[in-house]
């Protein structure tokens, strides 16, 4: 596997260093391009950080980083009822809280039901199984995540 780029990695280390300081719930996860990245999928650039998580949690990771809530752009693919940006680290974090995303059938919440600890120097950051983050990439649907899926398709967890 290519390591990680430097920025990702310090990242996700302070990341995992104030969720173990501020003994959060284990109610928090990464995915999108940086779960992909510390599943294998290395080839792709990693421009944010996205966590979906509790109200709770997300405002604990608020104020411990000084991150602001920002107003998300009118839904059109996706919606939330909470989005804060953290620019504090080398690579932006994105916290969302109720994450929905436009189907067929209306909005649907954006949930998952699995969960691995990924390493990353000598913490760990819980992600959704490749599978899983294969599955939601094609629920997204956009051009970006379909290319995703298939990448993530040739993994294994």
């Amino acid at each position: 596997m290519t390591a990680l780029p430097r920025p990702l990695i310090q990242s996700l280390e302070m990341l995992a260093a104030t969720a173990e300081a501020l003994d959060l719930r284990n109610d928090w996860i990464v995915f999108g391009g940086a779960a992909m990245a510390l599943s294998g999928v290395t080839d792709q650039p990693v421009p944010d950080i996205d966590i979906l998580t509790s109200q709770e949690t997300a405002e604990e990771l608020i104020d411990a980083f000084g991150g602001q809530i920002i107003t998300p752009p009118a839904p059109d693919r996706f919606r939330s009822r909470l989005l804060a940006r953290i620019d504090g680290t080398p690579v932006p974090i994105e916290i969302m809280v109720g994450l929905e995303v436009k189907t067929d059938d209306g909005w649907a919440p954006v949930n998952f039901r699995t969960r691995v600890d990924r390493p990353v120097q000598d913490r760990h950051i819980p992600t959704p199984r490749t599978a899983e983050q294969a599955a939601m990439a094609r629920r997204f649907g956009r051009p970006k995540d379909l290319q995703r899926a298939e990448a993530l398709d040739k993994l294994t967890d």
